[in-house]
């Protein structure tokens, strides 16, 4: 009797066994793919053509597809386990990703990625400066913006308690007008549209906007980044930037950011854009804690300019009345001349470009 129950218990040991098994065997595993980028370098440009290469491995089962996306765009779908895309054409600056959706017959579905990088295709031209007319500049500002409109001269200062926005002199450095921010609010950069000036704040992600004429605040709004430093305009959108290597564009009444370009020189991204100006189609501006500023091409994000503004901050130096960063851009478009100052300079400059050979 006991013998009989030994043998019952086993066999039944070996039913489940089996059937446990070949459950496992027939499982079915995640497709895993491999994107190759040729040819293999350590740069990418803007404008280079590549040739990816895609091995999809099914595990078990049959591929019933396989996707390939660049940045979520659809590029080509294949039902063979490896397939080519021949020619991708990079025509934009930045991270990337390269995605391939493998999907077998059974439903089962792997996502794999390859990132890469496009930097720009151009070497920036080198400039430097000569001073054309020196002027007094309040030393009680630390500039975040600086704007000529129709021959007025307006800027913006930070700092908790100290920002705001001021029309004044360009000859005698005397303020016209005040609008003093509420304590809580950094003050950051300024663009007049329309009659409007539009400022940003530090960290409060949020701008307001004021009436040129009576500095009257007008209206606020709120932006995503944790960040606003610089501010211009192209004449259809607001051009922002968040201290990173992107510029926003954002539609001036809606504040909706409809674009955002990276910003790249032939090395790699250049972060740290502060203050802005638009002047004949390009964007200028200020590499924060540096002495040089840069000309973009806003259409491709590509630095076409570097400007070596050395030698200015010597022109102040005073130990006894510390100076901060260069930070403030503006041409005047009437004549298209072009001015320049810092945080807490004592001088304003109207300067002449000068290229480099």
């Amino acid at each position: 009797m006991k013998f009989k129950v030994f043998v019952l218990v086993s066999v039944c040991l070996l039913v489940i066994t089996g059937i446990s098994c070949s459950n496992t065997s027939q499982k079915s595993r995640t497709p895993v793919s491999k994107i190759d980028i040729l040819p293999k370098r350590q740069k990418l440009a803007l404008g280079d053509t590549v040739h990816v290469e895609i091995k999809v491995n099914p595990k078990n089962g049959e591929l019933a597809k396989a996707e390939l996306y660049l940045d979520d765009n659809l590029l080509t779908t294949s039902e063979n386990a490896e397939f080519n895309y021949p020619a991708l054409v990079l025509n934009s600056l930045g991270k990337h990703q390269l995605k391939v959706i493998a999907t077998k017959k059974d439903g089962v579905e792997g996502i794999s990625y390859q990132s890469l990088e496009v930097v720009s295709n151009l070497t920036p031209e080198l400039y430097t400066y000569e001073i054309v007319n020196t002027y007094p500049h309040n030393t009680d500002h630390f500039t975040q913006g600086l704007e000529v409109h129709e021959n007025k001269f307006y800027e913006s200062t930070g700092q908790n308690g100290k920002s705001g926005i001021y029309l004044f002199d360009l000859k005698s450095g005397d303020v016209l007008k005040t609008f003093n921010m509420e304590e809580k609010y950094f003050g950051e950069g300024i663009t007049i549209v329309n009659d409007k000036i539009y400022q940003l704040t530090y960290k409060a992600q949020k701008g307001f906007v004021y009436d040129l004429n009576s500095f009257a605040r007008v209206d606020s709004f709120t932006y995503a980044t944790a960040e606003g430093w610089g501010l211009t305009h192209d004449g259809v959108f607001l051009i922002k930037t968040d201290g990173s290597e992107f510029l926003d564009f954002m539609n001036p009444d809606t504040y909706e950011v409809l674009r955002r370009q990276a910003v790249y020189d032939n090395n790699g991204p250049v972060r740290n854009l502060n203050e802005l100006e638009y002047y004949e189609g390009y964007v200028y501006a200020n590499i924060w804690q540096t002495n040089f500023a840069v000309k973009i091409d806003p259409q491709t994000g590509r630095i076409v300019a570097k400007i070596d503004f050395s030698g200015l901050m010597s022109v102040m130096y005073n130990p006894e009345k510390p100076i901060d960063v260069l930070n403030g851009i503006a041409f005047n478009k009437a004549n298209g001349k072009m001015y320049v100052t810092g945080k807490l300079w004592p001088s304003l400059f109207e300067v002449k470009l000068l290229k480099q050979e």
